[in-house]
């Protein structure tokens, strides 16, 4: 499967980019967030949520859409 991942504020710094194109032949959120910390180490130590096609998942959430977001915490007002 063909899928987008987006990255916001500290994330995006981390991983030098807004966003960036994969195959990805996993199943679950974890599996996806296994091969994001290998290629950005600096992401383990990191505070995230993780977005699929606008809805917050868990990492044992199924990727069944082709956006995922990295949000870091933000803070409302």
């Amino acid at each position: 499967m063909f899928i987008t991942i987006k990255y916001f504020g500290q994330i995006a710094e981390i991983t030098k980019q807004n966003e960036e194109s994969m195959e990805f032949s996993g199943r679950l959120v974890s599996e996806l967030l296994d091969i994001l910390y290998s290629k950005y180490d600096a992401l383990k130590s990191k505070d995230f949520q993780v977005a699929q096609n606008q809805e917050l998942v868990f990492d044992n959430t199924e990727i069944t859409g082709s956006e995922i977001a990295l949000l870091p915490p933000f803070a409302g007002g």
